[in-house]
């Protein structure tokens, strides 16, 4: 350990913060005598104390011992600057944190807001890119493609390439699919190429897909939900109803065929019937022993408690 860099440091960091010996003193809770030791270089902190030290001067403790550190406005642009060096998600947790704990105490700079907003935006880069990693390496296997894994990662995946403007490509990969195989596509496949339309606002199309799934496989309650979907986003609410509907009677996973309709009936401003409608699907889900999943269908109720009361 350079005691010498160190207490340079420690006069350094102090003074181009503006800091008096008696205010670092009063942060760290030791005396203004103490501090004045540790930048003569008479004394060192104790080394719990290194990290305490560090936040109050925008830096790390790396950089208390490094000649030509800077000392950043706060603690959270320091780990921003790490971020950037490792782009590890784990640095940007640990910022995120530091911003989370300034927008508490009302203590944001315009450079904080921008740099908070770079961080989520790089951050969203890198995650995409994971995502689509792992979704690829589900898709890989087309041993079981009717599995749950299988279906949502297909799903996911085309959700994520419209939201970055390359649903066209989606769109000629499942139409090119169905070329080669003569429409005879199994029953995810057909799922897929309706939600690739729908995803691109291609509505007639969508249903027209549909008409045919439902043709093909009349069991699969898949194809009502994508078509009760497609006429949802059309706006056609009382039809999608219908659909959903049937839905329901064919049976579904995770009660998809009344969160649907809860849905629409809100768009349609059927704000009571919305209401008891998720008041159902939490208990459906607690008597099932998703208490979590009962939690988050209280919560949308809970988003619409004053109107269905009005």
């Amino acid at each position: 350990m350079n005691l010498t860099v160190f207490s340079e440091n420690m006069k350094r960091f102090r003074t181009e913060k503006k800091f008096t010996q008696e205010y670092v003193a009063q942060k760290l809770c030791v005396t203004a005598q103490t501090v004045s030791r540790w930048e003569c270089g008479t004394t060192l902190p104790d080394v719990l104390m290194l990290p305490e030290i560090a936040k109050l001067y925008g830096i790390i403790v790396d950089d208390l011992f490094k000649k030509h550190s800077v000392a950043y406005d706060n603690y959270a642009q320091r780990l921003s600057v790490l971020y950037e060096l490792s782009r590890d998600p784990e640095d940007f947790l640990r910022c995120r944190l530091e911003y989370k704990k300034l927008m508490k105490a009302g203590e944001l700079s315009v450079y904080d807001k921008w740099n908070y907003g770079w961080l989520h935006s790089d951050m969203m880069y890198i995650c995409k890119k994971e995502a689509l990693k792992w979704f690829d390496e589900v898709l890989s296997d087309k041993t079981d493609k009717n599995s749950l894994p299988y279906r949502r990662a297909a799903d996911m995946k085309m959700g994520m390439m419209f939201a970055f403007g390359k649903g066209e490509e989606i769109i000629k990969e499942r139409q090119r699919e169905m070329d080669e195989a003569g429409g005879n596509l199994d029953e995810r496949e057909w799922l897929l190429l309706i939600d690739a339309y729908d995803n691109a606002k291609q509505y007639e199309k969508a249903l027209s897909l549909c008409n045919e799934a439902m043709k093909k496989f009349p069991d699969n309650w898949e194809v009502y939900t994508s078509t009760g979907n497609v006429y949802q986003n059309m706006g056609k609410y009382e039809e999608a109803i219908a659909f959903y509907e049937k839905t329901g009677e064919l049976g579904t996973y995770f009660c998809d065929e009344k969160y649907g309709i809860a849905m629409c009936y809100r768009e349609l401003e059927k704000f009571k019937e919305a209401y008891q409608l998720y008041l159902d699907i939490a208990d459906i889900h607690r008597k099932n022993g998703y208490d979590l999943e009962a939690e988050q269908a209280l919560g949308y109720a809970k988003e619409i408690e004053d109107k269905a009361k009005a």
